[in-house]
C-alpha cells in the first residue's frame, strides 16, 4: 500500500488516527505497525484538534471516529475537505446507523468501517480507500447493496412509467 508521487516515485502511507478511546489507538498501531508501507504519523482524540493536526500534516489517509469530544467526526470530515483535500478519509465507528453511515459518506469519505469488523476488515478497508475504492463495512454492506439496487430499479420503473410502458 503506498501512493503515488509526482515522477513515478512511491512513498510510505501517512495516517492520522482520530478517536478518543486511547485502547483503539493501540489496536490500530498493532495492526498497522506490521505493515512497512504504513506509517502512522499522528493519533489525536478530539474533533478540533483532528483539523488542526491534518491542516498541519496533510496525511494521505485519516482514520476518523464518529463519536469525538469538541466536533464530531461528520462535522471534522466536512472541514478536513477545505484543510486537507487530498488526505482519504476511513470512518471508523462503533455506531451501526444506516443513516449515521450514509451521512458520514456523503462527506465525500472513501469508506465507513464499524469497528467491530476491524479485525478482519481494516487492512482491506485502508487498501480499498486507498485505491479510490467505496468500502462499506460487511455489517452494514446488505442494507447499502439493498439501497442501491432498489433506488435503481425504482429509477428505472419511473423513467419507464414515464415512457408509458410501465
Amino acid at each position: 500500500m503506498t501512493v503515488q508521487q509526482a515522477g513515478g516515485t512511491r512513498k510510505s502511507v501517512r495516517v492520522l488516527v482520530v478517536d478518543d478511546f486511547e485502547r483503539w489507538h493501540e489496536f490500530v498501531l498493532e495492526i498497522l505497525s506490521k505493515e512497512p508501507e504504513l506509517e502512522i504519523i499522528g493519533r489525536v482524540g478530539d474533533g478540533l484538534e483532528a483539523v488542526q493536526q491534518a491542516e498541519q500534516l496533510q496525511p494521505d489517509l485519516i482514520l476518523l471516529d464518529i463519536g469525538l469530544p469538541t466536533l464530531n467526526g461528520i462535522e471534522v470530515a466536512r472541514r478536513l475537505r477545505e484543510v486537507s483535500p487530498a488526505s482519504k478519509i476511513l470512518f471508523v465507528s462503533e455506531n451501526r446507523s444506516v443513516d449515521v453511515a450514509e451521512e458520514a459518506l456523503n462527506t465525500g469519505a472513501g469508506g465507513y468501517l464499524v469497528k467491530s469488523d476491524a479485525g478482519s476488515e481494516l487492512l482491506l478497508a485502508i487498501k480499498a480507500v486507498l485505491e479510490g475504492k467505496r468500502f462499506i463495512s460487511a455489517t452494514l454492506a446488505g442494507h447499502f447493496l439493498v439501497t442501491t439496487t432498489l433506488g435503481t430499479t425504482m429509477l428505472s420503473c419511473m423513467v419507464t412509467l414515464i415512457s408509458g410502458i410501465c
